[in-house]
């Protein structure tokens, strides 16, 4: 039996398009959709439950992702298991393709479908900071920013031992070695970004945030056992791309923007160790 857990906070306005898309075609037999709504003031569950008894609503009082995950496992009943945001779009072709690759490689243990970035609506430094992100190879190769991972049980071990992390995507793609994870480009997701330069720097944000709570986790876990891997972007990333294509150029500025705004917008958090406060932008769930 597959399950797809979805922690939702707050999702009424897209959480709907999400389910439509999973229901639509026929999901691998078996299929178990549970949908953990997680301190909501709106109709998120109302919303999902109206979609039949093919889904599984659970509502729990506290507005945490990482609770409503560990409870959605609770209530999950089988494996492969996938984690997907309520504000992402993914269908049930893209569901079996990603199960379908976890069980044709026994070393595989993670697997993420390819992602598909929309920018019909976004302000223009948006669209030119996403032509340079799509492009970076770790955002190519890592399991991170796609809103959907799926697991083998033994998978599922690995990530279930991590501590709860803002950045938990980027956590449970570091999890597993190059040869445990692939991106299933068959298997494709909606993810849709943020339309305004200000939601963009509220992502951003709370990405630098996110990701420096991440690195003390690694520094704290490493002693003495060797690097950690890493996600971070450098400059050597950058005049890589600009090499291949000198015409992002002005892309590149605008990403090198946002990515010093970003900085300068967390670093009163980092320096208060605040991780908890989660800056959501609400442009892309128009």
């Amino acid at each position: 039996m597959t399950s797809i857990v979805i922690p939702a906070h707050n999702e009424g306005r897209v959480i709907g398009r999400l389910l439509d898309a999973l229901l639509a075609d026929s999901p691998p037999p078996g299929t178990d959709i549970v949908v953990v709504c997680n301190g909501c003031t709106d109709d998120t569950a109302r919303v999902a439950g109206d979609r039949g008894d093919r889904v599984r609503v659970v509502e729990i009082p506290t507005p945490s992702k990482h609770t409503a995950l560990r409870v959605g496992d609770e209530h999950a009943r089988g494996f492969p298991r996938l984690y997907v945001d309520a504000d992402v779009v993914l269908g049930a072709a893209d569901v079996r393709a990603l199960t379908g690759a976890l069980a044709a490689d026994p070393d595989l243990l993670a697997a993420a479908p390819g992602r598909d970035i929309p920018p019909t609506g976004c302000a223009w430094p948006v669209r030119a900071y996403y032509r340079v992100w799509q492009r970076l190879p770790a955002v190519r190769e890592g399991l991170f920013g796609r809103g959907v991972i799926a697991v083998t049980e033994e998978g599922h071990k690995r990530i279930a031992a991590l501590p709860p992390l803002m950045a938990d995507d980027l956590a449970a793609s570091l999890a597993f070695g190059p040869g445990e994870r692939r991106v299933v480009e068959a298997a494709r997701v909606v993810v849709r970004p943020p339309r305004t330069w200000s939601d963009l720097i509220r992502r951003k944000v709370r990405a630098a945030t996110s990701s420096a709570e991440f690195e003390r986790f690694q520094a704290a876990r490493e002693a003495g056992a060797g690097a950690a891997p890493s996600a971070r972007t450098g400059a050597s990333d950058l005049r890589a791309l600009l090499r291949a294509d000198p015409e992002l150029l002005p892309a590149v500025l605008v990403f090198a923007a946002a990515a010093l705004a970003a900085r300068r917008g967390a670093r009163r958090a980092i320096r208060d160790q605040d991780c908890s406060t989660w800056l959501r932008d609400e442009s892309s769930r128009q």
